[in-house]
């Protein structure tokens, strides 16, 4: 079965369908909202909220757009509506504090991610989310302009712009870690 024809079984209660499109989707939405939030316990909780949406509001799903766009376009919603969120609670308890002190030891540590592959998590991070989402959509999850302009909403001309003005920064900060360079400045 196509995704149109999983998503019209959905629309009539078929649970077993909608598992079929999770099975397909998860671990894209997962890697995707990690991408955006640098949090996997985050993703994971945004994408099951995700999911739980695609369920519940699959009657208003038109399949004007591939099915794979409209669930894009619920989590990353979702994401920046948690980015709006977490900038809200600026507070910190000391646990977390003592956590994230933990991960990143792990991190400087592990080989495995090290060298560019940390410069390139750190400039990510530093990327605004309005040039972060149309990047790591076109070169993470590999959509189209067309395609990130219909999940985001945005024109092409506005996601095209965005992802050159994010591939600049991220070139860069890259550039600048190889010479020994700081990071101080966010796009």
């Amino acid at each position: 079965m196509d995704d149109q024809e999983l998503i019209r079984q959905v629309q009539k209660g078929d649970e077993v369908a909608f598992g079929k499109i999770v099975s397909a989707y998860k671990d894209r939405i997962v890697n995707y909202l990690y991408q955006f939030t640098g949090d996997y316990q985050k993703a994971v909780e945004l994408s099951q909220e995700t999911f739980l949406r695609v369920y519940f509001k699959a009657g208003q799903y038109k399949p004007v757009a591939p099915l794979s766009s409209w669930i894009y376009a619920i989590a990353s919603n979702l994401a920046k509506t948690e980015m709006k969120k977490s900038r809200k609670l600026a507070a910190v308890s000391l646990d977390d504090i003592a956590a994230h002190d933990l991960r990143q030891n792990v991190h400087v540590e592990d080989p495995a991610d090290s060298g560019l592959i940390k410069n390139l998590r750190e400039a990510l991070d530093a990327l605004h989310p309005r040039y972060r989402i149309p990047v790591v959509l076109k070169d993470i999850e590999g959509f189209s302009q067309e395609e990130i302009a219909q999940i985001l909403k945005k024109p092409v001309g506005t996601i095209k712009a965005r992802i050159s003005r994010g591939r600049s920064f991220l070139k860069r900060r890259l550039e600048r870690a190889l010479a020994g360079g700081t990071y101080a400045a966010r796009a």
